[in-house]
């Protein structure tokens, strides 16, 4: 999988909007396939146009564990937009997770202000998703 600083700076050297848009799919594609036993009801991410799904495994420390995510979608860009939002959040402790703002990454890298309404709120709802499964972990 791609990492977030590979991202950053691949972002970095595309400047127009269609070769990022391009790039966005690309990452999808990369994404590994979710197992369509994941695909459930309890894993979709309410707040999406698209479908999208989300599984979480933790791992470590009960008290401030590290959480993994798979995730899938039936959208080209979205599924992208997935696996960005896996390059910032999946592999990092709880507590790490609910301080971190994708948002401020994707405004970085220059991606937020070309998303559609609908594109925008669905990967809030998706980062919403994740900060609520780190904050859940804590408090347990």
């Amino acid at each position: 999988m791609t990492t977030l600083d590979q991202i950053i700076d691949d972002f970095a050297f595309l400047d127009e909007w269609e070769d990022r848009y391009r790039y966005v799919i690309e990452l999808g594609k990369a994404l590994p396939e979710m197992p369509e036993a994941e695909r459930t009801s309890e894993n979709k991410v309410q707040g999406c146009a698209s479908q999208v799904w989300l599984a979480t495994r933790t791992t470590g420390d009960p008290d401030d564990p590290l959480l993994i995510f798979e995730g899938e979608s039936d959208a080209h860009i979205v599924r992208g937009l997935v696996a960005i939002v896996l390059a910032i959040y999946s592999g990092k402790h709880a507590s790490e997770i609910a301080r971190l703002d994708a948002l401020e990454t994707f405004g970085k890298i220059g991606l937020i202000e070309h998303l559609s309404t609908q594109r925008a709120n669905g990967l809030r709802s998706m980062i919403r998703r994740i900060k609520a499964e780190a904050e859940a972990r804590l408090a347990a």
